[in-house]
């Protein structure tokens, strides 16, 4: 039996498994559920204000901002028909409208208190629906 399996761009590999494990990190660690939808980003957006707020040092929290700024990327793409691009290690989101998206560092000017994963999602995704 053969199944379906829908292809992604070679670009998309890094940042989908940087979202899966954020994802699971929240799961077993915050006990947070992210469901890869726009309303789990309200989530994220105060995971983030709160690591902020305790002041943890930024280097202690790269990593996880890069997830949760990959996690918006691959909400962003489920959404709608975006793709990950990437060049020189930097990954940004495509969506059909030729509009590049950098959801990472939105992650990190988040941190920074200047930023929003969901409406980053809403302004990327402009009420648009994958077909």
């Amino acid at each position: 039996m053969t199944t379906h399996q829908e292809t992604r761009p070679s670009a998309a590999a890094k940042p989908v498994r940087w979202a899966a494990d954020a994802v699971a990190t929240m799961r077993e660690g915050a006990r947070l559920r992210l469901d890869y939808s726009a309303q789990s980003l309200w989530r994220v957006d105060r995971m983030i204000d709160q690591l902020r707020r305790e002041e943890t040092p930024y280097a202690a929290v790269d990593s996880v901002l890069r997830g949760f700024g990959a996690y918006a990327g691959e909400v962003i793409a489920r959404q709608s028909a975006a793709e990950w691009w990437a060049t020189g290690g930097d990954h940004w989101i495509r969506t059909p409208d030729g509009k590049l998206w950098d959801p990472i560092d939105e992650a990190r000017r988040c941190f920074t208190g200047d930023g929003s994963l969901r409406l980053l999602c809403r302004d990327a995704t402009d009420g648009s629906t994958r077909p």
